[in-house]
């Protein structure tokens, strides 16, 4: 495991501690991705209701709060694959 993917575990597990509803999966390009399910994170590529996108500096800028989720995603910064709600209520989490 590299370290974006670690520090990203890191920054995920408090935002996501009091669970969410079904499964996300961020892809962070060119390092890896990570897996929610629940209230746990862990490292992974499994199949998962929605999948974000994004480079390694746009999703440390949403766990630290500089850029917004939604944002990201109307400006082209990060991509959404699969249920558009479960990406909106994983942002509520994240922002």
């Amino acid at each position: 495991m590299n370290d974006v993917i670690k520090q990203a575990l890191t920054a995920l597990a408090p935002k996501v501690a009091g669970g969410i509803d079904g499964t996300a999966k961020f892809v962070i390009e060119g390092e890896g991705s990570i897996i929610i399910d629940g209230d746990s994170v862990r490292e992974g590529d499994d199949d998962t209701d929605v999948t974000l996108t994004a480079s390694a500096e746009t999703f440390e800028g949403m766990m630290n709060g500089d850029v917004n989720p939604t944002m990201a995603f109307m400006s082209g910064k990060l991509k959404i694959d699969g249920s558009m709600s479960a990406a909106m209520k994983l942002a509520s989490v994240l922002g």
